[in-house]
């Protein structure tokens, strides 16, 4: 009796980034990193509704909105005091929890519990993406490796890229670098890990400080504009103000010119 043996050849997995497909005006970008805070989610709506549910609930009726806009206030400053070395390294957890426990007390709920206060720390591990963001980054990562390039740390980017269900190959953290945004060594991260060069990766984002210090490193660079970020008194951020490779109204608009 004969017996044929047919070789067993996988299935390819569709899903994954394929790097035989290069843009045609860049055939050697390879990977994009993505601003998270403001550009993937909407930080803002989301830290509004759920510390507002949460006062509900605990009998704590702070102005909430005001709150979540003093808390964002905080972010910048506090990073700025660890890059200038006028604080020891703090993973973004830890300032947001330190700029929480000012703001309870400014605000008079000094009275919040400490499980209260880490569950509440953690809401920026919950926060909602923009509506066009996983459909966007589902197109773009047929094609491309996908990551975050945030000032958040490893814990809180891999909880929010599960929680709304972001597509990333892998999580780069600023405690990665041990600095924050616009330091270069944060930007670096990128092509230093995957074995790359500056002019291979692309960083997609909302904020144009942010994209101009990528292209100083040599980074590609795309801007999507997101002009309520920060609600109805919005005053920066509003359009591009650089020349970049890509200036796009959303995520999948992006998609849609890089051909996917």
């Amino acid at each position: 009796m004969t017996v044929c043996y047919e070789r067993w050849m996988p299935t390819p997995d569709l899903r994954m980034p394929d790097l035989r497909m290069p843009d045609l005006r860049m055939p050697d970008l390879r990977m994009l990193v993505f601003d998270v805070f403001g550009t993937l989610v909407d930080w803002r709506t989301s830290l509004i509704e759920e510390l507002g549910a949460w006062g509900e609930q605990h009998a704590t009726p702070l102005d909430w909105t005001a709150f979540t806009d003093a808390w964002r206030a905080e972010y910048a400053p506090a990073m700025a005091r660890v890059n200038a070395g006028d604080a020891p390294w703090t993973k973004l957890d830890d300032l947001h929890r330190q700029s929480l426990d000012r703001l309870l007390a400014r605000f008079g709920a000094g009275h919040v519990t400490e499980d209260q206060r880490r569950h509440l720390v953690r809401a920026w591990h919950r926060l909602h993406p923009w509506p066009d963001t996983v459909e966007g980054l589902g197109r773009l990562h047929t094609r491309y490796v996908l990551s975050p390039m945030s000032n958040g740390n490893v814990a809180l980017l891999t909880n929010l890229a599960r929680s709304a269900r972001l597509p990333f190959d892998l999580i780069l953290g600023a405690e990665l670098a041990r600095a924050y945004k616009p330091a270069p060594q944060t930007y670096a991260l990128s092509w230093t890990l995957m074995d790359l060069e500056p002019g291979q990766v692309m960083l997609v984002a909302a904020h144009n400080a942010d994209l101009q210090a990528a292209q100083a490193q040599g980074m590609r660079t795309a801007y999507i504009n997101r002009p309520t970020e920060y609600g109805p008194h919005q005053t920066r951020d509003m359009s591009a103000t650089g020349r970049y490779d890509y200036v796009a109204e959303s995520v999948t608009d992006l998609a849609t010119q890089m051909g996917q």
